[in-house]
Formats: C-alpha cells, sequence, structure tokens
C-alpha cells in the first residue's frame, strides 16, 4: 500500500525521530511511504484555543496535500483525532461546503 505521512509540526521540532521510526515501521510492514515536504500544521493548536478561521488554511493544505492519498499515516493521536474530527467542522464553519466534503473524504482515509 502507499501510504503517505503526515508528520506533526511537535514531531517535526521536538522529536523529529517519530517521523524516522514511523517510515521505518511502514516500511518494514511493506507498504511505500510518501512524504510531502510542504505539509504543514494540522491546525488543531489553532481551533483548541479559539481560533477556527486561523486554522482553515491549514486544513486546506492538508486537504490539498492528502486527497489522493490511498492511506495517510499520522503519529500523534491528538493531531489524528483533530484531522478527524475538526477539519471538516472547520470548513463548513466557514461556509466552505465543497472544503467540507473534501475533508470528508480525506479524513476517512486517515
Amino acid at each position: 500500500m502507499r501510504i503517505a505521512l503526515f508528520v506533526t509540526c511537535l514531531a517535526d521540532t521536538i522529536a523529529p525521530r517519530v517521523g524516522i521510526a514511523t517510515v521505518t515501521l511502514l516500511r518494514r510492514l511493506g507498504h511505500r511511504v510518501t512524504f510531502d515536504p510542504a505539509q504543514t500544521c494540522c491546525g488543531q493548536m489553532h481551533v483548541n484555543s479559539g481560533y477556527p478561521r486561523q486554522a482553515l488554511p491549514l486544513v486546506r493544505r492538508y486537504v490539498e496535500a492528502y486527497e489522493d492519498a490511498e492511506a495517510v499515516v499520522v503519529p500523534s493521536g491528538s493531531c489524528t483525532g483533530s484531522i478527524r474530527h475538526q477539519h471538516a467542522v472547520v470548513a463548513e464553519a466557514a461556509g466552505d461546503h465543497e472544503l467540507a466534503a473534501r475533508a470528508r473524504a480525506v479524513v476517512a482515509r486517515t
């Protein structure tokens, strides 16, 4: 399976070995891992601190980066939860129903 890896901003800055270990594990299991170097934060910090509008560009970037992915692996439970439970909500709240639908499709494979 081709798996897209979303390395969270915290893992990238504080614990980069998490990304390396995730790639090692996925490859050991026989998967092909891709990585988008233009990826950004999932937006969890923005939404959780009351700034959902500022998370909208991050939601859009995530959707654009991963909507063609067969599967997306996120080595963070809280970021995965944010992506799966907040992305479509953020897009809907901003009135972007097309982005919300696209986000729901991507998070189903995250």
